[in-house]
């Protein structure tokens, strides 16, 4: 395992994967932990602030091009952008239920899922954790 890889790529790069890696940790907290307490809330806007620079930053990053500079992974970023403010709507209109699933649905989707493909070989990630 080495860092080389990410500490190397341009720098768009290594700070999507930090903040990618700190909301998945964040993330794990916010699903273990009580819910609508003050805590939940506060570790919910930080949460947000990191989907958000996640998703937004995935746009300097342009490793795969299948349409010009962009990928699908541009089109998940998008619609992770829509779905952060319906999730927080959701919570501000007290649709727990609404906010539940738009957030969990975020974590899996967003993080966990697009998250796995980083481990792809030939993947920056993949070389940070399995060599070159």
């Amino acid at each position: 395992m080495s860092l080389a890889p990410l500490l190397e790529a341009a720098p768009a790069i290594p700070l999507h994967a930090v903040a990618a890696m700190a909301a998945f940790v964040l993330g794990l907290v916010q699903l273990a932990a009580p819910k609508g307490t003050l805590p939940h809330r506060t570790l919910g806007w930080i949460w947000v602030g990191l989907m958000a620079f996640v998703a937004a930053s995935s746009f300097w990053i342009h490793q795969i091009r299948l349409v010009g500079p962009w990928s699908p992974i541009h089109l998940l970023s998008i619609f992770t952008l829509v779905m952060l403010v319906s999730g927080v709507m959701a919570a501000r209109r007290h649709n727990v239920r609404g906010h539940k699933i738009t957030m969990i649905s975020i974590f899996f989707g967003a993080l966990v899922i697009a998250g796995l493909f980083t481990f792809v070989p030939g993947r920056i990630m993949y070389q940070v954790v399995f060599g070159g």
